[in-house]
């Protein structure tokens, strides 16, 4: 079982938390865009409903053998829940979402600094909740007791990574970035949140060898093979737009009076 605060088991909350404050970033970046269209709401709902079924399911094929993986069913009661699930999720939610109402604009520079804070939220309820990391001889690593360590499989007594506040500080810093500084960037519509993703995808990266998860490969967890096959992709097309270059004026201040597609 999972410590709670009240009713509400403690990383649910912390979720919870976390969409309620993206959503409040999403909205206000919305309106000082301009983008008040009444479709954005199903955009949105797409983006809820797609991270939140493969934060659940997107751990499920961990075996070639799928008789070796758990049923669907006890998947979505009982299984491991995967931010990088649930990011993937969110995008084909809003793929999806955007296809079926016919929303043509971006909207990749709304989601950028409100995904960051939610993550900043979120990963709080995964360090109280989850292993902190492997052990560390630093001295800033989390010492847990016996219960915490029969409930997660961490050792008890013994300094560990605090992997997940590594993520926090990450995020935080990535919000700051997003909110004061790239949103005010001449950069091409949705280009905020490639840079976020792609980010992201290498730091943690090199944050899973600290993690703890299972080693699955040659030394690799699961999300590290994941993001060896998606993370080269996203630089791909970073490299791409800067031959063409789409980033030239980056680094300059966004006509205040124009209203980003």
């Amino acid at each position: 079982m999972y410590p709670t605060l009240g009713p509400v088991p403690t990383h649910e909350l912390f979720v919870l938390l976390g969409v309620l404050a993206a959503g409040a970033v999403f909205a206000v970046e919305a309106r000082r865009r301009g983008q008040t269209d009444e479709r954005l709401a199903f955009v949105i709902l797409g983006a809820v409903l797609g991270g939140a079924i493969f934060m659940r399911m997107g751990t499920w094929l961990q075996h070639v053998d799928l008789r070796d993986n758990a049923s669907l069913a006890e998947q979505w009661l009982y299984g491991n829940r995967s931010i990088l699930g649930g990011l993937v999720g969110a995008w084909l939610g809003v793929h999806v979402a955007k296809r079926l109402t016919g929303y043509r604009t971006r909207t990749g520079d709304l989601f950028a600094p409100a995904v960051a804070l939610g993550m900043v939220i979120g990963r709080v309820g995964c360090l109280l909740t989850e292993t902190p990391g492997t052990p560390t001889a630093g001295g800033w690593g989390i010492t847990i007791d016996a219960a915490a360590a029969e409930r997660t499989g961490a050792p008890a007594g013994v300094g560990l990574h605090p992997s997940f506040v590594y993520e926090i500080v990450f995020h935080l810093v990535a919000f700051a970035v997003l909110w004061f500084w790239l949103r005010h960037r001449s950069l091409p519509p949705g280009e905020s949140f490639v840079w976020y993703v792609a980010s992201y995808g290498v730091f943690r990266f090199l944050v899973e060898f600290v993690r703890g998860n299972e080693v699955a490969w040659e030394g690799l967890t699961r999300p590290q093979l994941f993001l060896l096959a998606t993370v080269p992709l996203v630089l791909a097309r970073i490299a791409y737009q800067v031959c063409r270059g789409a980033y030239r004026d980056a680094l300059a201040p966004a006509d205040r009076e124009r209203v980003p597609a």
